[in-house]
Order: structure tokens, then sequence, then C-alpha cells
């Protein structure tokens, strides 16, 4: 692509590079168009001219787009139509976005006027919400790096949808009265965003064979325990009543904070996860880093969590009553 001032006379067919007589930037130029430069007393104007070996930005943008949703349907993604040198990909369902970072960083690297934004692996979506922008730079740019480009990141995201439709919420009690309200409104919300339901409520008193027998009865596709105590060791009661109906602890604790407490596993297939105190608040923490993935169907291994560290040291919660400094 030739960038750069051109007498008019040479200016038809160019693409206008900023806006002026009226014209916007970006289009491109007709005779007409000459004609109102000329009466504006333009001797000159600013064009890019594309070669034969280029796309247009428009073009180049459609092309990698197309490439990294192959399958719209299957993939949860939708494009929208190209416009100055850019394609927005939006969610068509909730769900947590799967990125192969990897092949991101690869199409990055192939020209610098090349460019793909997303937004955070495991980013937690909306139907409609954007995911991604592909945007080219430059009005043109070399066909055979569009090609690389397309090729280093065809099919790198999709969107997990959820992986169940009902989850059950088993809570304790020390007292035998019932916990107040707001624990299980914040995971009920929680998880709305995923068009997920709550089955009815269980409250248990705060013993390891009574919960494990709650476990085993549960309906929900997901099991969620919120203890009246903070767990504050792998034999504790949540972990231990776990073990005792039959399932497996995969790890207890986590390097983010608000959220340290929080241990999960399996029982029969279904996730369960042991939630910590903050997660009484809507605020974020740690449990929703995890739960959102185990409810779209995510593998979360204990490295997964260990990797959480970096980046895990979120807004502190005024409600889960010791801050950090304290």
């Amino acid at each position: 692509m030739r960038f750069g001032a051109v007498p008019l006379d040479q200016a038809e067919g160019a693409i206008l590079a900023h806006s002026v007589a009226g014209l916007r930037k970006g289009k491109r130029l007709t005779d007409g168009d000459v004609a109102i430069l000329r009466a504006a007393g333009r001797g000159e104007v600013i064009v890019a001219r594309l070669d034969p070996e280029d796309r247009h930005e428009d073009e180049a943008a459609t092309v990698i787009a197309n490439a990294l949703v192959p399958d719209p349907a299957a993939q949860g993604l939708r494009l929208s139509a190209a416009a100055t040198g850019r394609v927005n990909l939006h969610a068509m369902r909730p769900g947590v976005c799967v990125i192969d970072a990897g092949a991101i960083h690869a199409l990055n690297r192939v020209n610098p006027l090349i460019t793909l934004a997303t937004v955070a692996p495991f980013a937690r979506m909306a139907e409609g919400d954007m995911v991604a922008t592909v945007k080219i730079i430059a009005y043109g740019v070399p066909a055979a790096d569009v090609d690389q480009a397309a090729r280093a990141a065809r099919g790198a995201m999709r969107l997990a949808p959820p992986a169940c439709r009902e989850a059950t919420l088993i809570e304790t009690t020390v007292t035998g009265e019932d916990p107040p309200p707001k624990g299980r409104k914040a995971l009920a919300d929680r998880l709305a965003r995923l068009g997920i339901g709550l089955s009815a409520r269980v409250i248990v008193p705060h013993r390891a064979p009574e919960l494990a027998a709650a476990l085993a009865a549960a309906p929900g596709e997901a099991l969620f325990i919120l203890t009246a105590s903070a767990t504050s060791d792998p034999a504790d009661v949540g972990p231990a009543a776990l073990v005792a109906a039959g399932g497996t602890v995969t790890r207890f604790g986590m390097p983010v904070d608000p959220g340290n407490l929080l241990f999960h596993g399996d029982l029969g297939g279904r996730p369960v996860i042991g939630l910590p105190g903050c997660a009484r608040s809507p605020a974020l923490n740690g449990a929703d880093w995890v739960m959102e993935r185990i409810l779209c169907g995510l593998t979360v291994t204990a490295d997964d969590i260990a990797r959480m560290g970096v980046g895990g040291l979120l807004k502190d919660i005024p409600q889960r009553g010791r801050m950090r400094e304290a």
C-alpha cells in the first residue's frame, strides 16, 4: 500500500486518508469527490492506494474474523458486518469465553497493523456481550499477512455454554436457626446470569454426617455448600462431608483473596463447590472464577487454581468481617 499526498488529478479511485471538505476519511474517491476537493481550493490530498497484493481493511477484517469463527453456532459467537476495518464478535448466549491465547498472540505478531483484542480468558459473558474485536489499523494490508494471521488463529475462540440447568445450595446452621437469606440470594443471582436455577432451600446442622446425607440426596446437577462456620482445614465439616458422601476433594484453598477458603470436588459426576464466606456478598471473589468455569462444563484442576494467584488480589469485601489490614 502506498500512502501520502497526491495531486488531485491522481486521486480518483484512491482512499481518502483524512476527512476534508465534507468528505469522510476511508471513502474511495470518485470523479465528483475530486471536483469537490478542487472547489474547496485543494491542490492535493492525502490518500492510501492499494497495490494488487493488498487487501482492503474491511475485507481483511472479514477474512480474519471468519477464520476465528468458522462455525458460529457451535462456537456461540456472532460476527458483525465489517466497517472501518473492524469486525466485532458477540456472544450468542450466556457462557464463559474459552481462548487459545497462544493463537491470539501468534495472530498479533504477524503485522502490527492486524490486531485482535479479546476479553480475558474465561470471562463470563451475557448474550450480546462483545467478546473480541478484529481491527485493521491501516486502509489496507498485504494479503499474505492476512492469510497468515487467519491461519494462526483459526477457531481460537469459543463460548462454553452452561452445562446444567439447576443447582442445589446446602447451608449449615450452628444455632438451629435459619441462616440469613443473603448468601442464598447472592448465589441465586450468580446462577441466574448463566440461566441456571436454584432448587429448594436445604439447611442442616453444622455436622459432617448430616451434611453428607444432604449432599447425597440433593437434586441439583451442581452442588454448593455454604457453612455457618468458615472451613479452615481439609478435614473440616464441609470437605469431610463430601468425602463421607462418597465424593472427592480436588483442592481446598486458593490463592485468590477474597476467596481463600473455597474447596471443590466431585460427587458421582456432579461438581461440588464449598463456598467461602465472602460469597455471601455479590462482590467479585475467587469463587466466581471457579464456579463459572465448572458450571459451563470446564474442568478446573488444582493446578488451574494455583495459577490464579497472579492477579488474584481482588478488592476487599467489608462484609467478610475481617479486612486484610484490620
